[in-house]
Order: C-alpha cells, then sequence, then structure tokens
C-alpha cells in the first residue's frame, strides 16, 4: 500500500527526524459536538465520522482510529461485521487525513489525544450503559496508547491494537534518526512518496489497488508530518507498558511496516506486567493491514471472541502462536 509504503521509504533512505513542524492549537471556542456525520472539537475542527450500527441495542461500543494517511473508510468492512455481532462501531478521519482539515499537516500528539479523550466522552455519553472498547490501527494504536497514559482519558473496557505504531526512535540506528532531522530543519514540507521500493502492506491486492485509486489516502507526505509520526511513536513507546485497560495486540508474522524486533521487545515487557489482562496475537500469514487482509474474517472473529470473553483462547489459536514465537525470541536472545 503506497501511503504505508512512504514510511519504508524514509527509513530506507535514512531519514526519520528528531523534531516537527506542528501548527499551534487553538483555543477552546466551546463544547465539543457529535452529529451523525462529524464531530466537532472544541477548537472548532470538523472531523467526519462514520457508524455502523447493529439493528437492536448494542451489546458494547467500538471507537477505531486508523493509521497514517488513511481515513475513517478503514474500518467499512469490519465494522459490518462488528455490527452483525451487536456492536456499535465508530470511526472519524483524524486531524490532516481523510476529509477533515489541513489534509496532510500533522496536528500534533497532543491534539490527537484531546481528540480522541473528547470522543470517547461523547460516545460514553450516548452509551453510558454498554462497555466502550477502543480500537487502533498502526498510528491509531500509538494515538490510544499515548491517550491512555493521560489522568484525563475515561475509563475504557478494553484496547485492540493491529501492528501498533511503536518503532521508537530508541530502537533505531543514529543514522536514521539523524538524516530526517536535517532534512525538517531544511525542507520540512517536501512531499515523498513510496514508489519503487516493492514494499508489500497486504496480500489482498485488490484492496491495495483500491486503496491507490482513493483520492482521499495520502500518497506523498510531507517530512514535518513523518517526524510528528516519530514523535508519536516516541510517545506510545515510552507509555505502553502503563496501559491502564485490559488489551489484545495483533501483528502479522509477514508484516513489512512495523519491524519485528522492536515489536517483540516491546511484548517481553508489556505481557510480564501484571496489571489487567494482555494478549498477544500472531498470524502467520498476516501483514501489516490484517484487518484488510485475505485472512481478515480471521482476525475479526478472534477480536469479537476477545470481547466477549478476554480469558478464553482465541479461536485462531494466534495467541498461542504469539507465545510460542516470543519464547523462541527469548531464547535467542539469551544465547
Amino acid at each position: 500500500m503506497k501511503h504505508h509504503k512512504l514510511l519504508i521509504s524514509l527509513l530506507s533512505l535514512y531519514l526519520t527526524a528528531c523534531t516537527s513542524i506542528v501548527p499551534p492549537q487553538k483555543p477552546p471556542l466551546g463544547e465539543p459536538l457529535l452529529r451523525a456525520t462529524y464531530f466537532q472539537t472544541a477548537d472548532g475542527v470538523v472531523l467526519p465520522v462514520r457508524r455502523w450500527l447493529p439493528a437492536t441495542e448494542p451489546k458494547a461500543i467500538l471507537i477505531a482510529l486508523h493509521g497514517f494517511n488513511d481515513y475513517s473508510r478503514f474500518f467499512d468492512q469490519p465494522g459490518q461485521y462488528f455490527s452483525a455481532q451487536g456492536i456499535a462501531c465508530f470511526a472519524y478521519d483524524q486531524r490532516g487525513f481523510g476529509l477533515s482539515t489541513q489534509r496532510g499537516v500533522w496536528a500534533g500528539v497532543p491534539a490527537y489525544g484531546d481528540d480522541l479523550r473528547s470522543f470517547v466522552k461523547q460516545i460514553k455519553h450516548r452509551y453510558p450503559q454498554q462497555p466502550l472498547y477502543l480500537l487502533g490501527e498502526s498510528m491509531g494504536g500509538a494515538v490510544i496508547i499515548s491517550a491512555l497514559a493521560k489522568a484525563d482519558m475515561p475509563e475504557v473496557a478494553g484496547v485492540v491494537l493491529s501492528a501498533p505504531a511503536l518503532w521508537a526512535r530508541s530502537t533505531m540506528a543514529w543514522y536514521q534518526t539523524a538524516a530526517l532531522w536535517t532534512l525538517t530543519q531544511t525542507w520540512p514540507q517536501l512531499r515523498l512518496t513510496g514508489r519503487g521500493l516493492h514494499i508489500k502492506a497486504s496480500d489482498n491486492i485488490n484492496m491495495l489497488r483500491a486503496l491507490g485509486r482513493d483520492p482521499l489516502v495520502i500518497k506523498a507526505t510531507r517530512v514535518d508530518a513523518i517526524s510528528g509520526l516519530s514523535d508519536l511513536m516516541d510517545t506510545a513507546y515510552a507509555n505502553a507498558n502503563q496501559l491502564s485497560a485490559d488489551t489484545l495486540v495483533l501483528y502479522g508474522e509477514k508484516d513489512q511496516i512495523i519491524p519485528k524486533p522492536p515489536t517483540y521487545q516491546f511484548l517481553q515487557t508489556f505481557l510480564a506486567t501484571n496489571n489487567h489482562t494482555k494478549t498477544a496475537a500472531f498470524y502467520r500469514n498476516g501483514y501489516h493491514m490484517l484487518l484488510r487482509d485475505l485472512q481478515a474474517p480471521l482476525v475479526w472473529r478472534d477480536i469479537a471472541a476477545w470481547l466477549d470473553n478476554k480469558q478464553q483462547h482465541l479461536p485462531s489459536a494466534a495467541d498461542s502462536q504469539a507465545q510460542v514465537v516470543l519464547e523462541n525470541f527469548n531464547r535467542s536472545q539469551r544465547e
């Protein structure tokens, strides 16, 4: 997928930033507003909203956050599946993406977290009796982790992180972090693409082609936006072990976007902490876009099963696969 290739393109060219240029966040203009097709933030930014509602009163609520350069449509098929299971699903275009204002401009880590906290409060007000869950794909997962680290974040029943963007600078080589720092200082508005790198983000070729034709999927990304994403990954990586919610982490063993070493290193510590229920699920034939791969229905069923009962094994046995892989990784680290 071109917009995910872009991140690999930058890192392959040793371009990973240390600072970013972020527009100042406006002061609050009023209370956040949630309408049928949009969410207006306290500072007046309008974020388009998609929803997938069951025919009857929902048994649970799921808020989904898209990845870098993507937008809320990413959850269309999963949303239809979960709504058929009695789960009401919501997704919105995050600032700078999709049909939101200032498309292509990075809004800053605090702004993304503030938007999520406000949106969760609005949804909890509408559904006070139902358990509310968060699901984040890649960058969306990093936003969720960062937001949950704040004291004013409303309590949620659980979190699903699909290939979370946890590739922090501390896990990168020095030359990667140095080159984009220079480029960010000299040419922050330069737009780069990932053409010609042959990175495979999914085995669902028809879906990838459709994304390539979708005008709302960003194909050329500003350097300062990549820098901002790095800021977000740093924040998420630093706070991931403090997640104050039951958590399911999904990872495809064929993921060519988020590297294995930092993911495995994070999970080593994360799964060892005793607070809350924590489950990792590894999919042998899974790519970065697990929710839209050819085997995506398998992942959807696992998520639905986990939402119903976090203590039972997943139907696909992907949690058992994760345990085996991580044990082998731990053994190799000791040798």
